[in-house]
């Protein structure tokens, strides 16, 4: 059997020109698939015919896996394929594969490719369905120190290609994106070669279930490499669902202490429930307004075109001034605050304050649970119809055409308490962090937090205090747990600010975050590219032993399975050696490449290397 492989481009800075030479053997020699096929390639034309009508293209031949003839035409320059486009898509309908190559330090050419061939090339690749590799070959500058392999350097992007480009042209093309700082043997070998290979093993049995009839006599001697299981999959982390409105429920039914706002019937002036400002102003614009306006002539009027028989549009709610109280249910050493207290006009909404409380409480979304509340209390349809309306202007929400089931959904619970997030609306606690002044609401805070709310509720300091300082956390990681606790997400920036949350969250017992923080810390490291990993200051092991201090079981396991699965990396690594000796041995069971597979392609280069040298040269 036999191989085409073709070659586009060059690896070299500036490639060829259109009137300068073609590819001279010191030239090619120094090419990334010369490289490759080594000492075993031969120049000069395979097919005579072929080269006199493409005289672009230079052609060798090398063998590979013993017995496979790989037959490569290589084109250094894109401009000698626009003298005849024709016979170059003729060469390209007899590849097997397709290699294009850049330099990276070659930025115009790049955008040639890019611009003006690509284009061309990618309906004929969709078409014809060959595998595609594109190979960025050379180390990005940098004017201030060596030249830097990251795809994340960004000072030498005037002049270089960017990672983020050449990802974006592979993708456009549907081809496998490799880069090669160097064409020595080890990023050539260990990374081009074995892409390659496996796309030419590929090719071999497409071709082989092609073939009318094999020879089976040739199996038994035929000398096969071993097969390279994949790597085990890594252990899932599992994340709880979320429990944000069961939480802001428990605060509505429990939170009575931490509550500022108390509901009077209009007519009889009984007491209906207590609320809480910080939430009814988050969720309500209604209330901001009600509760925040200085006078009582600045009261906002309801949009609900609700009419009585001798009254005008009336407003739904009321207030007065309210003052310092001592009879609310407090816990003992809790800080005495102000109430605001609300006359409920509307007899509806009367009737049905606590379902309304309910429903603005767990995120005023629910609007289906809603009616069926009503219609279950009220008996009557058109009053659940009036009721709605009136709610909906009490939220600032009118019906609209677009308001279906599923764009109201679209307003998840947990994003009504991101205004309250780090603002001193109603905030009645201060967190003292590094020098940074963090408010917050105790009210969220302990519903939110098991910790806290033994923290607000007892008998302790913090419960008298208005300043709390926090010791031990950075103000950025308090930050980010503040915002977990408001809006039910969260997002570090790289693996270490995700540790650092991880072990805040473990310090304030609260599960779910620490498992997004492990979820982030897998994403992260999973995303890093071999090369990548390979040269990153970030200690996986050192990571490892935080997970387990802070017991972060998930993400432990997780960690022991990444470094079995990149043990090639790892296991040179100085604090590889600081696993103990229950870890080490599995991630020695665990490890891929097993040591099986590398002994047995040990014997197998080893039979390869005797079974050319017993090959008469001649034959």
């Amino acid at each position: 059997m036999s191989i085409h492989i073709v070659a586009l481009g060059s690896e070299c800075p500036g490639g060829v020109g259109p009137g300068e030479e073609i590819m001279g053997q010191g030239q090619l020699q120094g090419g990334l698939l010369w490289s490759y096929l080594g000492h075993g390639a031969l120049v000069g034309p395979c097919d005579l015919e072929s080269s006199l009508h493409n005289p672009a293209f230079m052609e060798y031949t090398s063998r590979v896996f013993g017995d496979v003839t790989v037959v490569v035409r290589d084109c250094p320059s894109w401009d000698l394929l626009d003298s005849d486009w024709a016979s170059v898509r003729k060469v390209l309908e007899q590849a097997d594969i397709l290699v294009i190559k850049y330099s990276v330090t070659d930025k115009l050419a790049f955008q040639q490719v890019r611009n003006g061939y690509a284009p061309r090339l990618r309906p004929l690749l969709r078409h014809w369905g060959v595998p595609v590799i594109l190979v960025a070959v050379g180390a990005r500058l940098n004017d201030e120190g060596p030249p830097c392999t990251c795809p994340l350097c960004a000072s030498d992007w005037s002049s270089c290609v960017p990672h983020s480009e050449g990802l974006q042209l592979s993708r456009d093309l549907g081809a496998t994106y490799l880069e090669l700082p160097s064409l020595n043997h080890v990023f050539v070998g260990r990374y081009f070669g074995s892409v390659l290979e496996y796309f030419m093993i590929q090719c071999l049995k497409h071709k082989a279930k092609e073939r009318p009839e094999k020879r089976r006599g040739n199996k038994v001697n035929e000398l096969r490499p071993p097969h390279l299981e994949q790597p085990a999959r890594l252990p899932p982390i599992r994340v709880e669902e979320s429990s944000f409105s069961q939480d802001m429920q428990w605060l509505l039914e429990r939170g009575v202490q931490f509550a500022d706002v108390a509901f009077y019937a209009g007519d009889s002036g009984k007491e209906l429930g207590w609320a809480h400002a910080a939430v009814l102003c988050a969720v309500s614009p209604y209330f901001r307004q009600l509760l925040l306006g200085p006078k009582t002539r600045e009261r906002p009027q309801s949009r609900c075109v609700c009419r009585e028989r001798d009254a005008g549009p009336h407003s739904l709610l009321s207030t007065w001034d309210g003052g310092i109280i001592d009879d609310m249910p407090r816990s003992e050493g809790h800080l005495t605050g102000r109430l605001s207290r609300l006359v409920v006009k509307d007899p509806l909404l009367c009737m049905c304050l606590w379902e309304t409380l309910m429903f603005i409480y767990r995120g005023a979304w629910e609007w289906e649970h809603l009616q069926e509340a009503l219609e279950e209390k009220l008996k009557n349809s058109l009053a659940v119809a009036q009721l709605m309306e009136r709610i909906r202007s009490l939220i600032g929400r009118e019906r609209g055409p677009r308001d279906t089931p599923s764009a109201r959904a679209a307003q998840l619970g947990p994003q009504t308490l991101v205004n309250l997030f780090n603002s001193p609306l109603y905030s009645d606690v201060i967190f003292m962090v590094q020098g940074s002044v963090l408010p917050a609401h105790r009210a969220v805070l302990v519903a939110r937090c098991d910790v806290m709310a033994a923290m607000f509720s007892g008998k302790y300091a913090e419960a008298r205090s208005r300043v709390v300082p926090i010791h031990g956390v950075s103000s950025d990681t308090f930050l980010s747990f503040l915002e977990y606790l408001y809006t039910d997400s969260c997002c570090p920036a790289s693996v270490l600010q995700a540790m650092a949350v991880l072990v805040c969250a473990e310090m304030y017992q609260v599960k779910r975050l620490q498992h997004l923080c492990e979820v982030c810390v897998c994403a992260y490291l999973q995303s890093m590219p071999s090369r990548e990993l390979a040269s990153t200051g970030i200690s996986v092991v050192r990571l490892l032993r935080r997970a387990k201090c802070h017991n972060a079981e998930q993400l432990y396991v997780w960690l022991l399975h990444f470094i079995a699965n990149n043990y090639l990396i790892f296991s040179h690594k100085p604090d590889f050696l600081e696993l103990s000796e229950d870890e080490r041995e599995q991630v020695e069971r665990l490890r891929w490449p097993s040591r099986g597979y590398l002994q047995e392609l040990s014997e197998y280069q080893q039979r390869r290397r005797k079974l050319r040298k017993s090959r008469c040269i001649v034959m």
